[in-house]
């Protein structure tokens, strides 16, 4: 029997006791009883609360243009989204992020209304929730366009981060220009390269990689809102799945499409693999670079040691004065996850069947953390480690000086026998190339010094005909 801080409520399964506190209801409850997996809520995403609200709302003004609800339930539903796109209640949404059935149990918007209407909450014959609230609409709609919408919110701020990592690498290749060091390949000495040349590519991968970010982030823009169950669209009128999307397009900011086939587009997960690839290419390529960061500044004394990165936190409670790179390892964790996370999802992807996917929460959640965590991972690694990068100019230069590789830049001039011969001997000897050559007689030391110019050594130049 109900008393004063419950209400009972009914479904058909039967009836529950709800708190009076509550703005969710049954479906709600049962979802949470049912789910007790991560314990993390769907409130926390903040992006979907929103975005869901916001279809709520195009659906709504969709329907009161079409006559299909009255203008003044219209504003009430438009007023409460209104509420919880301002932050309002969004602990409200207890439902666990991993759930089964496909994100159905996820509204407050009923309760909230009736609220402002002056009625208690559960009164339901003055403004329900399935048949106002969720007029000409069904979960298998509504939710994918939620998740996209939030997808595209999240990716923004991902593409910042991204923008503003570029930015310090080309800082750093513009500050790195005249350091010489030398190249390598397969962790053997190459040629030599510029410092500010490495770090350029830094900045060159990240650029490409945001290309690829907006690319997959507009597929999300493609919408199935209007195809109610299975893409039929049925219970719905033959105008309302353009007049939302149309809606949607106003409140969002954002140039939504209606999928051409909404059949396909109900069952369809492949933008989410999509995406899904391109956040691993992003994580893979992230942690290649931290992978060179932690290498290039190993050491002090016994590694490289040609950079130094910003010592962080003591590094060892058993080796006094040991300083980790502690912030290129989180960054290659996050990468990890990443590649995790994608599994997930392809998994998830694959596992649909016939007319819808059921498997879109654990799909969203994979890309919520993918998306976030990366987000965060370049920020932490531009603020705590690459902006206070400086280099070991002059032991950069000596290893340049003393690499047989230099012999490599020879070639041109002395020929591929007398180099290889040069390199040997420097490597068997100790001596530097430069040394050898001359003693040899090869080149003059003008000719040498002439050669031996970074801006000769670190990018093509015309040759003279032997």
């Amino acid at each position: 029997m109900s008393n004063s801080s419950t209400r009972l409520e009914s479904d058909l399964l039967g009836e529950h006791e709800i708190p009076n506190h509550a703005y969710w209801g049954i479906h709600t409850l049962r979802a949470v009883e049912n789910f007790p997996i991560t314990g993390t809520q769907i409130g926390s995403i903040q992006e979907l609360v929103i975005a869901i609200c916001q279809v709520k709302q195009a659906a709504t003004k969709a329907n009161e243009k079409l006559d299909l609800i009255s203008a003044a339930k219209a504003a009430v539903i438009v007023e409460a989204c209104d509420q919880i796109i301002s932050g309002r209640l969004h602990e409200q949404f207890v439902v666990d992020v991993i759930q089964g059935g496909a994100g159905t149990s996820t509204n407050i918007i009923a309760n909230l209304g009736l609220e402002s209407m002056g009625l208690v909450k559960g009164t339901y014959d003055r403004l329900n929730p399935n048949d106002d609230v969720n007029q000409s609409q069904s979960t298998n709609d509504v939710y994918p366009t939620a998740i996209r919408i939030a997808l595209v919110y999240l990716l923004d701020k991902l593409l910042i981060s991204m923008a503003q990592l570029r930015a310090t690498y080309e800082a750093k290749a513009s500050e790195f220009a005249d350091v010489l060091k030398m190249g390598r390949t397969q962790l053997q000495d190459a040629v030599p390269m510029t410092l500010g040349q490495e770090f350029s590519t830094y900045a060159v991968m990240m650029s490409e990689d945001e290309q690829r970010v907006l690319e997959a982030q507009a597929l999300m823009r493609e919408i199935n809102l209007g195809a109610t169950a299975i893409g039929t669209g049925i219970n719905t009128d033959p105008d309302y799945a353009m007049l939302a999307t149309q809606y949607l397009s106003e409140i969002t900011g954002l140039q939504m499409i209606k999928a051409h086939n909404m059949i396909e587009a109900t069952q369809d997960t492949g933008a989410y693999v999509q995406l899904s690839g391109v956040m691993k290419r992003v994580a893979v390529k992230l942690s290649k670079v931290c992978n060179d960061l932690r290498l290039l500044s190993s050491g002090p004394q016994a590694g490289f040691g040609e950079i130094n990165l910003p010592p962080k936190q003591a590094g060892s409670s058993i080796m006094p004065g040991k300083v980790n790179p502690v912030i290129p390892e989180v960054v290659n964790q996050i990468a990890f996850e990443v590649v995790g996370n994608d599994m997930t999802v392809t998994m998830a992807a694959e596992g649909g069947q016939l007319q819808l996917n059921a498997f879109e929460p654990i799909i969203f959640w994979s890309l919520v953390k993918s998306i976030r965590h990366l987000t965060h991972g370049c920020d932490t690694l531009r603020i705590h480690c690459v902006m206070g990068i400086t280099a070991n100019k002059e032991m950069l230069l000596q290893r340049v000086q003393q690499s047989a590789g230099l012999a490599t830049a020879l070639n041109p001039y002395i020929g591929y026998k007398n180099a290889t011969k040069i390199a040997r001997a420097a490597i068997s000897s100790g001596r530097s190339v430069s040394e050898l050559v001359l003693e040899l007689g090869l080149l003059t030391a003008e000719q040498l010094n002439e050669i031996l110019q970074p801006a000769v050594l670190t990018q093509p130049v015309r040759l003279k005909k032997k």
